[in-house]
């Protein structure tokens, strides 16, 4: 009975320096040696064989360019600076609300001096920037901190947020003094940590 796979060496035979060298890798037949070789030695792995599960729908490959857009907008730089914009533009709108709802407008049957429409709005302004300004402090030196102890960490939960509010709350603080950063640690620690959780379990 005829085979194709090759016969044991024998030990007794001598090699036949005439006789002409196998150029297989795993046999000498060369049919089954480009068989073997596919499903054993072929280590190339085409990008078209890719086999994604398509559990949350159609699944593309991203090319380097969308990488590096997704790295840019996911970078601790480009977080801190939305954040800042962010709170600027709340703290304007709040800085706004509270100067146009606060009574500093003079008393007609007292005496006093009218102010002014041009007055008004330079107030209205300096308050719109004053709260804005704060806020936009407030808000990139918390996504700052916050990203920095997601990367260090290398997980993303509710201690983040509390850190990092920890951090800020005690950086601004300080600048009322060591108890003034203590308390103001705290209860931007608590803060962060309520706000996180609702937002995390609503």
């Amino acid at each position: 009975m005829s085979t194709l796979l090759p016969k044991p060496p024998n030990p007794e035979d001598k090699p036949n320096a005439d006789a002409p060298k196998s150029t297989g890798v795993f046999f000498p037949n060369a049919d089954l040696d480009e068989i073997a070789k596919h499903f054993i030695g072929n280590n190339t792995r085409f990008r078209e064989n890719i086999i994604i599960p398509k559990m949350y729908g159609a699944v593309q490959i991203k090319t380097n360019e969308e990488k590096l857009v997704e790295a840019a907008f996911e970078s601790c730089a480009f977080k801190s600076l939305m954040s800042c914009v962010l709170g600027y533009g709340l703290g304007a709108a709040i800085g706004l609300f509270s100067s146009s709802v606060n009574p500093n407008i003079a008393d007609p049957l007292a005496g006093e001096k009218q102010q002014t429409a041009r007055e008004i709005f330079r107030e209205m302004r300096q308050a719109t920037h004053s709260y804005g300004k704060n806020f936009a402090v407030i808000g990139a030196v918390f996504a700052a901190v916050e990203c920095v102890i997601e990367s260090k960490r290398g997980v993303s939960d509710w201690k983040n947020g509390t850190y990092a509010g920890a951090v800020t709350g005690g950086l601004i603080g300080l600048r009322a003094g060591v108890k003034a950063g203590i308390f103001g640690a705290a209860g931007f620690a608590a803060f962060s940590t309520v706000i996180d959780y609702y937002m995390r379990h609503r």
